[in-house]
């Protein structure tokens, strides 16, 4: 059976990463608790948790609510991606990559597309993000998921894909083809150009212009 912090802390992640608790959105402990049944010390903990994962924010004397941005908030996060993204992408081609961590990154190239075709942006958002997770991961460097882990947040709560157009959609999901044949081809000059187009892109989707390196 899973703790009840533990289910509480899904429970409400789902909730923010869905966009049913928007960005902004007041969390209470005592609402929080009589939806999912639970004791309200179970979700507090919870709600410290996603605190930490830069999810929400913690008011003191003022409860929790879901995480919102500035638009100085989203440039600084968007040059973090498209400085560590990219050197991500080429460390993984560089080192190279066993066919088990290529054929699992097609998969979910697959799953994403079948997401799209359905126009099921959330799950889509959901794959999107695990997609990045799996190439920061292949990177080999220990350090980079901590240090993204709470920027990648801000295009899942934005709902990024919810703002594309047909044509902007499939040119995302060309990209993660792409990106997976820079990783077979152990290239990383293309691998790094391919994730470097990919953030700016969901930059000037959401921010609306380019994401200029400084």
């Amino acid at each position: 059976m899973p703790r009840a912090t533990d289910t509480a802390y899904e429970a409400v992640r789902q909730m923010i990463l869905s966009g049913r608790a928007e960005a902004g959105s007041r969390l209470g402990e005592a609402e929080l608790a009589e939806t999912l049944g639970l004791s309200r010390t179970p979700v507090r903990e919870a709600l410290q948790r996603l605190g930490a994962d830069g999810l929400v924010e913690v008011l003191p004397h003022r409860g929790a609510r879901v995480v919102s941005w500035t638009r100085e908030d989203l440039d600084e996060i968007f040059e973090l991606r498209s400085l560590l993204e990219p050197h991500a992408a080429a460390r993984a081609a560089r080192i190279g990559q066993d066919e088990a961590v290529l054929e699992d990154l097609r998969g979910q190239c697959d799953a994403m597309e079948r997401a799209a075709a359905d126009g099921d942006l959330a799950r889509l958002a959901r794959l999107n993000s695990r997609f990045h997770a799996a190439v920061i991961d292949a990177s080999g460097n220990r350090r980079l998921p901590a240090m993204l882990t709470s920027v990648m947040h801000a295009p899942l709560i934005l709902g990024t894909f919810r703002r594309y157009d047909a044509e902007e959609l499939a040119r995302s999901m060309n990209h993660h083809r792409e990106l997976v044949a820079a990783l077979t081809a152990r290239d990383p000059a293309w691998a790094e150009a391919v994730m470097r187009a990919h953030v700016r892109a969901a930059a000037a989707n959401i921010t609306g212009e380019p994401n200029e390196e400084r």
